[in-house]
């Protein structure tokens, strides 16, 4: 008789992602590099200039700092906090399950306003904890009805909230207001917010005072902005207590050095960001002007990506990555009406167009 595992895992449904699926590529007679992927919201530039060249010579036989000290002390000094307020993890996907395994437990129910990252739900199923869901519409846009959050928040007194902001894969991004007012009714309740994306919002807001508070806590993705997702970086901020629980719980050596030092060469890079922020809004312009040309109108977003109602979105990717080309089908969201695409340089985004007036006539009109 086979041996079981607990019944949270047993249960357990994977979370689909952005990003090739090698099984099928390979089924499709492609190969990675022979993918135009704007399935995935990182930086289309790539890594700043000069990353991966120094990172040939690192001492790949020892053990990483299990602390990450020098890559905490540099996101310290540019986000003028304290080191002991930073934990970095393999990307924000183990950030998530670190809240989860630190926080909560079988008799605690967390809310999760959808449609969302699919993770967060995954991390709660992995304790046991019980899932509120606040579900947006199209019909209001995808905007977060922050009244109804705060009702769901005083009436079933969640352990802990999930916020993306802005928000994967809407694009929507709440203003501090609204943080302000959801926090007000949370004092009893872990708040995360979920900045993943937010290196590529204009005039964005800082979060940081708020982990003041002592219930708040905010995930980065050094992965997104600055195009090392191959190699899993993120972090964590919060009040030290919260940080020190969370580090109860992460393995040792969880960021390896490779990516510890990749993270301190971007982050030195100070105008990088800037110049790719612009290049990215100009791509995404151009996608968007493109696309409304076609009869495809993408929805407002104040991120690096955006939803397009495609009608079948699954057919709609199948007939772009036989032509070699990648889009996020958004099924997954809850949205099987809709693509996420993120912009990718000028050249592959001519390609997708291309692509796309190929396919229309096939019947794939929204």
């Amino acid at each position: 008789m086979p041996l079981s595992p607990r019944s949270e895992v047993e249960n357990l449904s994977p979370c689909p992602h952005g990003g090739p699926d090698y099984a099928e590529l390979k089924k499709f007679g492609l190969a990675a590099g022979d993918v135009v992927d704007f399935s995935v919201s990182t930086n289309p530039f790539g890594a700043p200039p000069g990353v991966r060249e120094a990172l040939t010579s690192l001492p790949i036989a020892l053990y990483p700092d299990s602390e990450a000290t020098e890559l905490r002390e540099c996101l310290a000094q540019e986000l003028s906090i304290a080191p002991e307020d930073i934990l970095v993890g393999s990307g924000s996907v183990e950030l998530i399950r670190l809240v989860a395994q630190a926080y909560f437990g079988p008799q605690d129910l967390v809310l999760i306003v959808e449609p969302t990252f699919g993770e967060y739900e995954v991390a709660c199923q992995l304790v046991g904890s019980g899932v509120l869901k606040q579900r947006l519409t199209a019909q209001q846009s995808f905007r977060l009805q922050v009244t109804e959050t705060v009702n769901l928040i005083r009436r079933h007194c969640p352990k802990g909230i999930f916020l993306c902001n802005p928000n994967n894969p809407t694009g929507q991004y709440l203003a501090r207001e609204e943080i302000e007012q959801i926090l007000v009714a949370c004092e009893d309740s872990l708040l995360i917010l979920d900045e993943a994306y937010i290196a590529f919002v204009d005039n964005a807001w800082s979060s940081l005072d708020i982990i003041q508070r002592g219930n708040v806590l905010v995930l980065r993705s050094l992965a997104k902005s600055h195009a090392l997702a191959g190699l899993r970086l993120g972090y964590a901020i919060a009040q030290q207590q919260i940080i020190a629980n969370l580090r109860k719980v992460c393995p040792p050596w969880n960021v390896n050095v490779v990516a510890q030092r990749a993270g301190i060469l971007a982050l030195a890079d100070k105008k990088y960001m800037r110049k790719c922020k612009v290049g990215i809004q100009h791509l995404k312009d151009f996608l968007i002007k493109e696309l409304a040309e076609l009869g495809l109108q993408p929805l407002p977003s104040q991120a690096n990506f955006f939803l397009v109602e495609v009608g079948d979105a699954k057919r709609f990717r199948r007939a772009l990555l036989e032509r070699g080309i990648l889009v996020r089908d958004c099924t997954s969201f809850g949205l099987p009406e809709y693509i996420r695409i993120a912009p990718r340089p000028l050249p592959d985004c001519r390609k997708l167009i291309t692509a796309i007036k190929e396919i229309t006539p096939l019947g794939y009109e929204k």
